[in-house]
């Protein structure tokens, strides 16, 4: 978005993370936690008029595991990205501009889930359900979601060579037999920035893990 002349604004619980990196590309960073309404309605009126709002903020911890053993707090806690999504949308679309866009961010688990994914699936589901539920009701402005795969991202830890066998052995099957980039995400983030004729839809970027598995 910065390389197309956006100006940005990057938000976190911790933005003080990324303050060199957004330093060197000219991002502002703003910090906010998602789950309070009365902060994120307060940063969504410091930046407005908005043009565009990305948010791919997972809430906090995910449960995951065999339901019928899950701490239900745990997978109550879970849905915490539902409840910060349904905070930006709502209070930062009566802000936008009347060609303004919104993109979510769900995950393939929310309409093909593995083993052990029942949180991750059931709100990925609600996240791509709030979007189309909504796309009528913000007209003009669009809403999309981006549904990614397995991406080889820091949120399975350090790049070393376990991670990477980890990942491997985690996509074998899909029809593109690797874990996805990171910027192949944003690319699918941009599309549906950039092309206005697409709302209330899901764009998958999984490797084919919905499609999967692959013929012997």
């Amino acid at each position: 978005l910065r390389r197309e002349g956006a100006e940005v604004v990057a938000v976190s619980r911790n933005p003080d993370k990324a303050k060199l990196e957004a330093e060197q590309h000219g991002i502002h960073l703003a910090a906010c936690d998602v789950r309070d309404r009365a902060k994120v309605e307060a940063l969504m009126t410091d930046h407005a008029p908005i043009d565009i709002i990305v948010a791919a903020a997972t809430g906090g911890k995910r449960a995951l595991g065999p339901f019928l053993s899950m701490d239900m707090d745990s997978y109550q806690a879970s849905f915490d990205k539902l409840w910060g999504y349904a905070n930006i949308v709502r209070f930062g679309a009566p802000l936008m501009a009347s060609d303004g866009c919104i993109v979510l961010v769900s995950g393939a688990p929310a309409r093909k889930p593995k083993s052990g994914q029942a949180s991750l699936a059931s709100v990925g589901a609600a996240v791509e359900q709030l979007a189309r539920t909504l796309a009528p009701e913000l007209s003009p402005i669009r809403i999309n979601v981006v549904s990614p795969g397995i991406i080889a991202t820091p949120m399975f830890g350090e790049a070393t060579d376990a991670r990477a066998k980890r990942l491997a052995d985690a996509t074998s099957n899909n029809l593109v037999p690797r874990a996805g980039k990171a910027e192949e995400v944003a690319a699918a983030i941009m599309f549906l920035v950039q092309n206005a004729f697409v709302t209330g839809t899901t764009v998958d970027v999984d490797g084919g893990w919905l499609a999967g598995p692959k013929w012997d």
